[in-house]
């Protein structure tokens, strides 16, 4: 959340000239609802459920570049999927900036808190770990500019596929 996934990716996407995919974007569109609403309809679980099938189908497409949300990586399936279906990369960013970015976002429900700092260092707690478990390549998106994030997921990325 806030660390560029968006940013990065559509970048990306145009450097190697394949599509970019949003998975909540994904699902947005094929609900008819944004995510701030299944959460209150249908709470965090539902909303995993929906990312689960969205990831599912996603990993299948080829050539592409996919930005997930940051609680995809919660469900281990979600993890596997990843592993086996893509180069996967973690945009590591410090709660600081993680804050600055997203202090005026009204559309992030693990946002809505009492101290949303504290909820971020909850979050980064929990989900750092998994992340680190499946990363091909970790970049700090918080100290890099977006350029030189995608330069080095690009030199990497090609190293690998040679």
């Amino acid at each position: 959340m806030g660390a560029g996934k968006t940013t990065i990716g559509r970048q990306l996407a145009k450097s190697l000239s394949v599509p970019f995919y949003d998975s909540d974007k994904a699902i947005e569109e094929s609900t008819g609802v944004d995510i701030p609403t299944i959460f209150e309809f249908e709470g965090e679980e539902g909303f995993r459920d929906r990312e689960q099938k969205m990831l599912q189908q996603l990993t299948q497409l080829e050539g592409i570049v996919l930005a997930t949300g940051g609680g995809t990586i919660l469900r281990e399936e979600n993890r596997r999927l990843l592993k086996e279906n893509g180069f996967v990369v973690y945009l590591q960013c410090s709660v600081e900036r993680i804050l600055e970015r997203t202090r005026r976002d009204t559309q992030r429900p693990l946002l809505k808190a009492d101290n949303p700092r504290e909820r971020i260092e909850g979050l980064f707690r929990q989900r750092e770990p998994l992340y680190l478990s499946c990363a091909d390549l970790i970049v700090d998106t918080g100290v890099l500019q977006s350029k030189t994030v995608v330069s080095k997921i690009l030199e990497k990325y090609k190293s690998v596929n040679r």
